[in-house]
């Protein structure tokens, strides 16, 4: 009776339920992370769209912040220079400020007040300049033809007179140039100095604070060398690349000291400027010079010696001066440093230029530490923004044979 009663059990038993396969949590995983990796590329075009024209619509106010930030890093080294002397953090930063700015008005006062004064003869220099260029107009006839049919047709229409001009006073100082600013950038200015200010006071303690709130010794040494990288290779781009161009410049102001060219000091000034713009820097100095030139000489061939001289000291310090100091470390894809110029310059037009360079080094090594998401093997490969080793494969591989 018993043995029936156990064989009637026996019968009515439920079969054990299998266990998932291990290919089958493999797939599943894949497919998971896959999923994830997708929203996360399209979240990223998304923002990297939108992103450009936020900045441009909030120029107002990421311009001068950014251009701050991008100085207060430059200065962190003379920062803690003066903070390793025993030198109060508000101190040190109240110094570094008044450094830059005693240095941004020496430059001014060298570039803008004689420049303002020099290209306000622009309109009483035009004969000499048609002069000077008559002989490059001859050799295209058939240029010369179609102006004069388009002067005949304007000479039919009846006289047409110029505007009125007025005497513009240029500014004798820097409190005259700053008077003459619109509000709003003088708001702007303030702004940056401030933020410059108070990001160098807390440096120091921001940068512990952001250190030791790692959860790990590995992620507290890798927060470390990101934050000393930015902070070195953007100082020592900066810092390189302002003495380079002010030897340039002091070069080119001594050369055209010696040829009798006016203003010496404010066309070094403009070339020691433009040099910070790579590629079209120094081809607007070198147009800018000729122009120039013109207004200041009466043979052509004299006029364009200062560009010419503007030529021939870039080319000098391009490819000997400034690869032999920066050397290898500091270098950037030409093409990488095309696409930067001209985004941040339709972002923020010229202060977007100049600060094209220094954004990029950051982002460069902000990302060289982060890592790069694998696109190339999102789309034909793995379908993961993760990189992977080649050893990844066989290994899992091997693992889900075994059953581990």
């Amino acid at each position: 009776m018993a043995d029936r009663d156990n064989s009637m059990s026996g019968a009515f038993e439920l079969p054990p339920v299998p266990a998932e396969e291990p290919e089958d949590e493999w797939r599943i995983a894949m497919r998971r992370d896959r999923l994830l990796a997708a929203l996360t590329l399209i979240a990223g075009v998304g923002l990297t769209v939108a992103l450009p024209f936020a900045l441009k619509a909030g120029a107002e106010f990421f311009l001068p912040t950014t251009a701050a930030l991008v100085i207060a890093i430059a200065l962190v080294p003379v920062l803690e220079w003066l903070e390793r002397r025993r030198v109060p953090s508000a101190l040190a930063a109240l110094t570094c400020v008044l450094l830059f700015l005693i240095a941004a008005n020496v430059a001014l006062a060298a570039i803008i007040v004689p420049a303002t004064e020099f290209f306000r003869r622009l309109p009483e220099r035009i004969d000499r300049i048609q002069m000077n260029i008559a002989p490059l107009i001859d050799l295209y006839a058939s240029f010369q033809k179609y102006l004069n049919r388009t002067v005949q047709h304007l000479a039919a229409t009846g006289p047409v007179k110029a505007p009125p001009t007025a005497a513009v006073t240029p500014p004798s100082s820097i409190l005259e140039l700053a008077a003459s600013f619109a509000p709003s950038v003088i708001v702007q200015v303030f702004f940056g100095i401030l933020v410059v200010f108070f990001f160098l006071s807390g440096w120091t303690r921001l940068r512990r604070r952001t250190i030791t709130s790692r959860s790990s010794f590995g992620g507290a040494m890798a927060t470390a060398r990101v934050i000393q990288n930015v902070v070195d290779d953007t100082s020592a781009y900066l810092g390189t690349i302002t003495i380079i161009n002010l030897a340039l410049g002091l070069a080119i102001s001594a050369l055209l000291y010696l040829m009798g060219m006016p203003f010496p000091l404010m066309w070094g000034g403009i070339v020691a400027l433009l040099n910070y713009v790579p590629y079209f820097g120094p081809i607007t100095a070198a147009m800018l010079l000729a122009l120039g030139g013109l207004m200041t000489f009466q043979d052509i061939w004299v006029a364009l010696v200062p560009a010419f001289v503007m030529i021939g000291c870039h080319l000098v310090e391009a490819n000997a001066i400034t690869p032999l100091i920066v050397g290898h470390r500091l270098t950037i894809n030409p093409i990488m440093i095309l696409v930067s110029i001209s985004f941040w310059s339709w972002v923020w037009g010229t202060a977007g230029t100049l600060l094209a360079v220094p954004l990029l080094i950051i982002l460069q090594t902000v990302l060289g530490a982060a890592g790069k998401p694998d696109i190339a093997g999102f789309l034909f490969e793995h379908g993961t923004l993760t990189q992977r080793r080649p050893g990844n494969f066989a290994n899992s591989s091997e693992e889900r044979e075994t059953g581990g």
